[in-house]
């Protein structure tokens, strides 16, 4: 054998030798989910007068493509890992690891990760809601709108967030009951005097056909130097037959601003019935007057008489397959004369008293 023959068989072998161990203990998953619609959305003539018309257009629901992967490292010991990246195939937009993006270890004792990710209080009930991501999804009343991504200053008003700088544990079931713990690093007290930070914690029961949690959170100095905020809510899910599924969540969020307390309670309720080869899917959401002495108008509301809202949806979902589906529904806001509540994706801007409501076919496939 010549010298540079031996010399690249030993090189391929080498590389051979250490490769092996990795593709034994290496897995690499490519998914997503491509949500589309088209709109006709318009709102009723304000408290004012004002009146924004209607409009028609294309709405991407939070389509992603992604990456997970994980490494096996002896025993039950894993490294795991994601890469999500939000994909925006309307208008050809996107950016890589925008969304759920983490690193982490699992094993026996649970899942330690950071990265950018849910906070466990908002994933804890997002699958409550058959809306969810869309125009018509629940956090319009349930969570003060939705942030897709946020650190402790972008966004001081939602409880439905993506946190950046996050790092999260989740136990392993005991029972059907996990514990999940989540904390938004404080890393903006460089920038901002107040020092915020985000506290997140749920604990849920998920075994057979019942769901239920119980979240807390604290938003650590997000409108002022030492007030927090904080929002608690209770969910249950049931699914009562093979092609029956309700749900309901209760909220009570309490902001504490310069100028006193701002505080609601919400309350949210679903059902998905399977009918023919497809399902009707149905959801309600009010959102009570607010109450305190804050001046202030934090998100989609503010403190005062007939400020509250209620929100009623209902479509069906119609598969093509395990991975595709048409879907139709319908989506109205009714806001009170003082009352501001809009879509909390792909909102139109209502001045208050003007009711939202969106007509939407869309098409959803996953891979």
């Amino acid at each position: 054998m010549r010298h540079a023959d031996w010399m690249l068989a030993c090189l391929c072998g080498g590389l051979a030798t250490l490769h092996t161990p990795v593709l034994a203990q290496s897995f690499v998953t490519v998914y997503g989910r491509l949500n589309m619609a088209i709109e006709y959305s318009h709102a009723s003539t304000a408290t004012d007068g004002t009146h924004l018309g209607g409009v028609t257009r294309m709405t991407n629901y939070r389509s992603v493509f992604g990456l997970r992967g994980e490494e096996g490292l002896g025993g039950s010991l894993r490294a795991v890992w994601q890469i999500e990246s939000n994909l925006s195939i309307d208008t050809g937009e996107g950016q890589i690891a925008s969304r759920n993006s983490r690193i982490g270890l699992q094993g026996d004792y649970g899942l330690l990760f950071m990265g950018h990710w849910h906070t466990p209080y908002t994933e804890s009930t997002m699958g409550y809601d058959p809306y969810y991501p869309t125009t018509a999804g629940y956090m319009a009343l349930i969570g003060n709108g939705s942030t897709s991504s946020s650190d402790n200053v972008q966004n001081t008003s939602s409880f439905d967030r993506r946190q950046k700088n996050i790092a999260q544990y989740r136990s392993p079931q005991l029972a059907g009951v996990s514990v999940w713990l989540g904390w938004g690093l404080p890393e903006e007290k460089a920038t901002v005097a107040r020092n915020p930070a985000l506290y997140s914690a749920a604990v849920v029961y998920d075994k057979g056909p019942l769901n239920a949690t119980f979240a807390y959170e604290i938003h650590q100095h997000y409108q002022a130097a030492g007030r927090n905020d904080n929002a608690l809510k209770f969910g249950i899910a049931y699914q009562l037959f093979a092609g029956t599924r309700i749900a309901a969540v209760y909220e009570h969020l309490h902001y504490r601003t310069d100028t006193g307390d701002l505080q609601r309670n919400g309350y949210y309720a679903s059902l998905v019935q399977k009918l023919g080869p497809g399902s009707v899917r149905l959801g309600v959401a009010l959102a009570a007057n607010g109450t305190g002495s804050s001046t202030d108008t934090i998100g989609f509301f503010r403190s005062g008489a007939q400020t509250g809202a209620t929100q009623f949806t209902v479509g069906y979902d119609y598969p093509l397959s395990k991975r595709t589906a048409l879907f139709a529904y319908y989506s109205r806001i009714n806001n009170k004369k003082n009352a501001i509540y809009d879509f909390a994706i792909n909102e139109l801007g209502v001045s208050a008293g003007a009711d939202p409501q969106t007509i939407a076919l869309g098409m959803r496939h996953y891979f």
